[in-house]
């Protein structure tokens, strides 16, 4: 039961991957409109011995939803 869960989540991340190619690829469509949000500027936590650094940015296109959506239905198809 567990590797199935893992196969859906790897396939969803591989939609998004190749999504957001799909959406660089087509860089003047309407494939590339989307969002993004997450932390303008990495937050930085200094403890003297160490520097951690933490930032995350998310892009969700419509190309990417696009591929999470193709990637369901190959699951789908696979399950």
């Amino acid at each position: 039961m567990k590797r199935v869960n893992w196969l859906f989540l790897l396939l969803v991340l591989i939609g998004f991957v190749i999504g957001g190619f799909i959406g660089t690829y087509f860089e003047g469509t309407f494939l590339n409109y989307g969002q993004t949000f997450g932390l303008t500027n990495p937050v930085e936590l200094n403890l003297g011995f160490i520097i951690l650094t933490f930032g995350l940015k998310i892009q969700i296109s419509i190309a990417s939803v696009l591929g999470v959506i193709i990637s369901m239905v190959i699951y789908r198809f696979i399950k």
